[in-house]
C-alpha cells in the first residue's frame, strides 16, 4: 500500500530590498541549523498571502510591502511536528518575492514566542555571501542562491519552477 505525504502547507517570502539583499531567518534544531525565508504554516481556510501578510509581521515585523509575484513553489519531505502537536511528512510551500526598503527587523512575536518555533536570529544576505558561504550552517531550500540570482538577474517567473527535496 502506497502512503500519501501529508504535507503542511506553507508560505514563505523572499524578503529583498532595492539593492538586492535578502533577509533570512536562522532556525536551530538539536540536528542542525537552518537559514530559511521568513513564513511558515499556512492555517485552515487562509488564503496563501493572507498567511504571508500574518507570517511576515509576526517572525519579522513587516507590514508593508508589495508582492511581486510567485518564484517558485517546492515540496519538502522532513519528518516535522508542527508547534501545535500534528506531525506531518513535510511542508509543501509557495514562495512570493517581496520588494522592500531595507529595515531592521521587529518582530510582532515575543522573543519566547520567536524560540518556541525555533526561530533565533534574522540577517540580511548578500546573494554574494550565500554563493560564497563555507560553513557548516544549511540552507533551505539547498540551492537557494540559485533561486534568488534568478529573480535578481529575471524577474518573476512567467511558469515558476516546482522543486521537490527529500530528506
Amino acid at each position: 500500500m502506497n502512503h500519501t505525504p501529508r504535507l503542511r502547507p506553507a508560505v514563505r517570502g523572499l524578503v529583498i530590498d532595492h539593492d538586492d539583499l535578502v533577509l533570512l531567518v536562522k532556525l536551530v534544531f538539536p540536528h542542525g541549523v537552518w537559514w530559511v525565508l521568513p513564513g511558515g504554516g499556512i492555517e485552515a481556510h487562509e488564503e496563501p498571502l493572507v498567511a504571508l501578510q500574518r507570517e511576515l509581521a509576526e517572525e519579522v515585523g513587516l507590514t508593508e510591502y508589495a508582492v511581486a509575484g510567485m518564484l517558485w513553489s517546492r515540496d519538502h519531505h522532513f519528518d516535522m511536528t508542527s508547534t501545535d502537536g500534528v506531525r506531518w511528512d513535510g511542508q509543501s510551500e509557495t514562495v512570493y518575492a517581496v520588494k522592500v526598503p531595507h529595515f531592521t527587523p521587529s518582530p510582532h512575536m515575543t522573543t519566547e514566542e520567536l524560540l518556541a518555533e525555533n526561530l533565533e536570529e534574522h540577517r540580511w544576505w548578500h546573494i554574494d555571501e550565500l554563493i560564497a558561504y563555507n560553513g557548516t550552517d544549511h540552507f533551505s531550500p539547498p540551492n537557494m542562491h540559485i533561486h534568488i540570482q534568478q529573480f535578481i538577474t529575471d524577474g518573476v517567473p512567467n511558469n515558476p519552477p516546482h522543486i521537490v527535496n527529500r530528506h
